[in-house]
This record gives structure tokens, sequence and C-alpha cells, in this order.
């Protein structure tokens, strides 16, 4: 039996970061989680290339653009919180699902680091306060995959 998983090393790895400036009070807190997570664990900060969009729907986008870049990850990152309309629903919905599609179709691992939340405190829980920070998560998924993908190219 042969069990294949990746490992948190991010020595020589290239990683893109695709984050919002929308809702950037807690964004912000996304990226400086994902940054510790990647300088943490070997990732040179010369190795790392940070792509901001307007709003989170614009982050396939841009997502898209990097999948040939050689990159060895992309994590998107991005805080969408529900207010009083259906505008919710539409972000939130289409930037999974281009996220996904991405992943599907990329030979190279995207992690999604984007929150979608209720309330505003539910935000600052998951930027960095009780619910830990889901950018440093994306990262560490990020290394992982990227070192996993390494050994299934071999």
């Amino acid at each position: 039996m042969k069990i294949f998983e990746g490992i948190f090393d991010g020595k020589d790895l290239k990683i893109a970061i695709v984050i919002s400036r929308f809702n950037s009070f807690f964004s912000e807190r996304l990226l400086e989680g994902a940054l510790d997570a990647l300088k943490r664990h070997n990732v040179k900060e010369s190795n790392i290339d940070i792509f901001k969009t307007p709003g989170s729907f614009e982050i396939p986008f841009i997502t898209k653009k990097l999948i040939n870049k050689n990159y060895d990850a992309i994590i998107a990152l991005g805080v969408v919180i529900r207010g009083e309309t259906y505008h919710f629903e539409v972000v939130a919905n289409e930037v999974s699902k281009g996220i996904a599609h991405l992943n599907l179709i990329s030979d190279i691992p995207i992690t999604f680091g984007i929150i979608t939340s209720e309330t505003l405190e539910q935000s600052m829980d998951r930027s960095g306060a009780k619910a830990g920070n889901k950018g440093f998560e994306a990262a560490m998924a990020a290394l992982e995959m990227a070192n996993l993908n390494k050994q299934l190219k071999v």
C-alpha cells in the first residue's frame, strides 16, 4: 500500500495570492494570516505575489489568468458578508463556483480562503479571532496541495 500526501514545506514554491479589497478590514487579516503561514513554512517573500481585485466576484477572473504563470499554488482570499439584498447569494455562489471550476481544469491547486458569512462578527471570528484565520488555513492547504501535486507530476 502506498499513501501520498503533501508536506508543509514551501521551500522553492512560488505562490500567488488573489485577494479582494472589498471588506478590507477583514480581508487584510486573511492576507496577514496567509503570509504568516507561508513565511513560517519556508516560502521566500520573493516567491509570493499578491494580486488585489476590487471585490470577491473578480477573484476567479484573475485566478484564471494566473493558472499558467509558473505558480505552484494560488490562494484565493476574500470576505462576502450577507446584506439586505440578494447580492450576497449571487457573489458567494458565483465566486465559489468560479474557483471550484478553475480548480478542476487547472494543473495547480487553488485554495479557497473566501469567507461567506452572515454577520460582521462571523467575519471577525474567521479572520483571526475565535475561529482561527481562514487565510492561514488556505495557505497551509496550498502548501500541502502544491507538494502533493509535485509528487503526482513525477
